[in-house]
């Protein structure tokens, strides 16, 4: 019984199709706007554009930053699920639960006027900062511990076998197969980082949804204003798309080069 491979697309087939779906996706907009007669005027962005490149840079920081710190909360949180101290592994698995249960617009009220006043947080952007990592760690850990569960014990075994220390076998084998397989899931995540990071705007963070606020409460452009927003949202996230789809192609490289070493 014959197996028929599947060709992959040419580029310039990729590009077409490209270019098809956003005449579609332009038209469709386009009709819209003209069925209910709006008429756009984004010339009057241009007198904010200092107003809107500080308030797009604030969201890149809050964003990168929050990515960091969940990321690493998330991490921890994932391995201490499987730890064997009950105390840490129902502390971690609470953690999971409750965030993931709740709201993020709920969460940045209760962390911030609750638990920011207790301790002393006043900075809104730390606390900005931390209440989206604590939030979006819930989400990672779930992550990294499906990654880790999914890897096969044998791998493991075949490692020991072969003389490969613990930092070897982290390095060769459950680093490069975790990364392969919960990549697509984090990039995911870290798009939501950025998109959620508006809702810090409830507790008067300047970033990108706040000045846009505040400069449609000035000019009364509210459609060209978010669309425009919406614009640059999506530009934020392509990105992290993009360079998830390279570092994704690499791990995948690197963990069929170490089954074959």
């Amino acid at each position: 019984m014959k197996q028929t491979l599947s060709k992959e697309p040419s580029r310039s087939k990729k590009i077409a199709s490209a270019i098809f779906v956003a005449i579609i996706l332009i038209g469709f907009l386009w009709f819209s706007v003209n069925a209910i007669n709006l008429k756009l005027d984004f010339s009057t962005l241009y007198q904010y554009r200092y107003r809107l490149w500080e308030g797009f840079w604030m969201t890149v920081t809050i964003s990168v930053a929050s990515l960091i710190v969940s990321l690493a909360l998330g991490s921890l949180s994932a391995l201490g699920q499987n730890s064997r101290i009950l105390v840490i592994s129902y502390f971690c698995k609470a953690y999971v639960q409750i965030i993931r249960g709740t709201p993020l617009l709920v969460q940045i009220y209760f962390f911030y006027y609750i638990i920011g006043t207790a301790w002393g947080v006043n900075n809104r952007y730390l606390a900005g900062v931390l209440i989206l990592s604590i939030f979006e760690g819930a989400y990672i850990s779930e992550i990294i511990r499906g990654g880790l569960a999914s890897i096969d014990r044998q791998q493991y075994e075949v490692a020991k076998s072969i003389g490969l220390t613990p930092a070897k076998t982290l390095q060769l084998v459950t680093f490069p197969i975790l990364m392969a397989r919960i990549l697509p899931a984090l990039a995911g995540q870290f798009a939501s980082i950025i998109k959620d990071s508006s809702l810090l705007s409830v507790i008067a963070v300047i970033e990108l949804t706040q000045t846009v606020q505040e400069i449609s409460a000035d000019n009364f452009r509210m459609f060209e204003n978010y669309l425009f927003v919406g614009v640059l949202y999506f530009i934020l996230t392509f990105s992290v798309s993009l360079l998830s789809g390279g570092l994704e192609r690499r791990y995948n490289h690197e963990y069929r080069v170490n089954q074959y070493q």
